[in-house]
């Protein structure tokens, strides 16, 4: 089946850049990694995806709540038309959404985060930014409002990405990009990239050192790191490391305390690693709605004991760090 997802203007633009190495691998990789032999749904949702209304948004605002198109530009035939698309790819998980007057009241209130981090970064004007595990892209929108010259997304999940380019459809073709790939498929040194984030992904590695490595291969030199995961208190050297699920999680590997992962980034070789932020993620902020309607936060933790998760461990505390590669 082909795809409707056309990622040629993306290939055009990596030539004669840092990226362009880039190109002798990856059409290939984005054909694997959007294969509908391997992901039985993708015809469905490729099916939601054209099933969207030629037009063009005439009002577009990339803050908070991402709010493409207004109500008043659509009729009410095709403004279910649009709603009827996006409840085909149920559940979305980060947001908020706002497409042509319908709120889609994602499962994280993402913008809570890019809030919490917003004013610890660098200047993102006229850089070349890479989002890791991105998701739906909502960040990678928050990054181009920022003033990103290219932003590109990465992320496995098939789903997130026909999400991504749903909303991409009403745009006119910005310089923004989710590809259905890992970190691992990216060439090796690259050095290519102003400021990478990677939020939400170091806990679910089995060898964090490693992926704090590929995040350093991703940056050019003075490249700015930007990481949030999941921490707990403590000392340097102490992490928790879950034998079995955590928060009903089963691929949570490492928790360590801020001075560990601190630690863990100077020997990786990054400068200045500073830790600008720590929460406790609460069930406000992550929550099921009607757009992701399986279980979430509350459900996760003891029912007796909200400071602990369903299997006793701490519950989620969050952090955000900073540094640059040398």
């Amino acid at each position: 089946m082909n795809s409707p997802i056309d990622f040629q203007p993306l290939l055009n633009s990596l030539t004669d850049t840092p990226l362009a190495p880039w190109l002798d691998s990856l059409p290939a990789q984005l054909a694997q990694g959007l294969s509908t032999q391997r992901f039985g749904d993708l015809p469905s949702w490729y099916d939601a995806l054209r099933s969207l209304p030629d037009l063009r948004a005439q009002t577009v605002s990339l803050a908070d709540t991402v709010a493409i198109g207004s109500a008043k530009e659509v009729d009410p035939s095709t403004h279910q038309q649009i709603e009827q698309a996006f409840r085909a790819l149920i559940p979305w998980r980060k947001g908020p959404y706002n497409l042509f007057g319908t709120h889609i009241n994602t499962e994280w209130r993402s913008d809570w985060k890019w809030q919490r981090l917003a004013p610890f970064i660098a200047n993102l004007k006229g850089k070349r930014v890479l989002d890791v595990g991105c998701g739906n892209g909502y960040h990678c929108w928050r990054m181009f409002e920022a003033g990103a010259a290219q932003v590109i997304g990465i992320d496995p999940s098939p789903r997130f990405v026909v999400q991504f380019y749903m909303i991409k459809h009403f745009l006119n073709n910005p310089p923004v990009d989710v590809l259905p790939l890992g970190i691992e498929a990216l060439p090796a040194n690259l050095n290519a990239f102003d400021t990478t984030f990677s939020m939400g992904v170091l806990y679910h590695r089995r060898s964090p050192m490693d992926h704090l490595l590929e995040l350093k291969a991703t940056l050019q030199p003075g490249g700015e790191l930007v990481l949030e995961t999941l921490v707990i208190e403590g000392e340097n050297g102490d992490v928790l490391v879950p034998e079995g699920r955590y928060a009903k999680m089963n691929n949570v590997w490492f928790l360590p305390s801020v001075p560990t992962l601190l630690s863990w980034l100077r020997k990786c070789g990054f400068e200045n690693p500073r830790c600008v932020d720590v929460c406790t993620t609460t069930t406000e902020e992550q929550r099921s709605t009607e757009w992701m309607t399986f279980q979430s936060l509350k459900d996760f933790l003891d029912p007796t004991d909200s400071s602990l998760t369903a299997e006793g461990h701490p519950a989620p505390k969050r952090a955000i760090f900073v540094a640059t590669k040398r």
